[in-house]
């Protein structure tokens, strides 16, 4: 309590100071003159653009909206200053608001609010002396139906690149299959939804995150959004002893290759090897480019591999051969 009218007496010197007057006179014209600056600037016209929200009302329960209209509307205003701060702070326009039972068209399944309603509904919040220059966009439009639908499955769309030496063995989405809604035209055309263009490269782990689907207009994805998980597996190169089969023999002759048999090498995620077996490749010598380009080999053919193999090779292309006449 006994400080107290010791710093009172240090703030009263220091504003009765000779130099500290001349420094509170300053300042009190440089507030006086921004006033007035401020004044001045506040009383020119100028425009702003003004975001204002937008929404849908009177929606009967059994419709469902499958392409909503802009959420927000850019309005550009022109006034004095003055006039325009309501519109920048106190959102004065408040909220566009659509009436479906105006504006729907049950024929069409289609609903649009133009231009003209736009600039009468925000002409009645404006004030007099405040004119409404631009909307973006210059209409809203909206797609609808009465709960017509079907479920489809989700697709990986974008660049999906795991690391070296690893390949992608298998993508999964939670859920697997969405329900869309939408008209019968598209509801036909429709087989697949994709999620948006991704971009995930070297991964060597699995990946799991939420995905967004792709947004098609007049299509309601319910969820519009889902979990995606990515396993990649490393590859390995594993070889079997493949059988070398003749075709196109004609009817009694018989063709030998040394070797019978000929090395395949392919290339194969780890987890799927155990399921690849030697009876799914096939290794081939056709007897009709043997007569087309006669010489002292043969030539192999891969004519058959599994699917999820790749980079199949031989260990050796060309083996001699013998025809014999039985």
């Amino acid at each position: 309590m006994k400080k107290r009218p010791g710093i009172v007496n240090i703030v009263r010197d220091f504003l009765l100071g000779s130099s500290n007057k001349e420094f509170l006179v300053f300042l009190f014209f440089l507030l006086l003159s921004g006033a007035f600056w401020l004044f001045n600037a506040l009383s020119d016209t100028y425009e702003a653009e003004v975001e204002v929200p937008v929404r849908m009302v009177k929606v009967p329960r059994n419709v469902v909206i499958t392409a909503d209209p802009a959420d927000t509307l850019r309005v550009t205003v022109r006034d004095d200053g003055f006039s325009l701060l309501p519109y920048l702070f106190g959102r004065r326009l408040g909220t566009l608001t659509i009436d479906f039972s105006v504006y729907a068209n049950k024929d069409t399944e289609t609903g649009y609010m133009p231009l003209a309603d736009i600039q009468k509904q925000l002409g009645l919040r404006m004030m007099n002396t405040t004119k409404l220059t631009s909307v973006k966009p210059a209409g809203l439009g909206f797609t609808f139906n009465y709960g017509l639908s079907k479920s489809v499955p989700v697709r990986i769309a974008g660049k999906v690149v795991p690391a070296r030496s690893y390949y992608l063995s298998a993508v999964k989405f939670f859920p697997e299959r969405i329900t869309i809604y939408a008209s019968k035209r598209l509801l036909d055309s429709i087989t697949y939804i994709p999620t948006e263009a991704l971009n995930i490269t070297n991964f060597s782990d699995t990946v799991s995150r939420p995905v967004n689907l792709k947004k098609i207009h007049g299509v309601k994805c319910v969820p519009s959004k889902v979990s995606m998980m990515l396993f990649p597996d490393i590859l390995t190169e594993e070889s079997f002893v493949v059988p070398i089969k003749a075709v196109n023999m004609p009817q009694g002759k018989v063709l030998r290759t040394f070797p019978s048999h000929v090395k395949v090498y392919f290339v194969v995620g780890a987890k799927l090897f155990r399921s690849v077996k030697p009876e799914q490749f096939s290794v081939t010598v056709d007897y009709n480019d043997l007569m087309a380009h006669p010489s002292d080999k043969c030539t192999l053919t891969v004519a058959a591999s599994p699917h999820n193999v790749g980079n199949v090779r031989l260990d050796n292309a060309q083996v001699d051969y013998l025809i014999e006449q039985q």
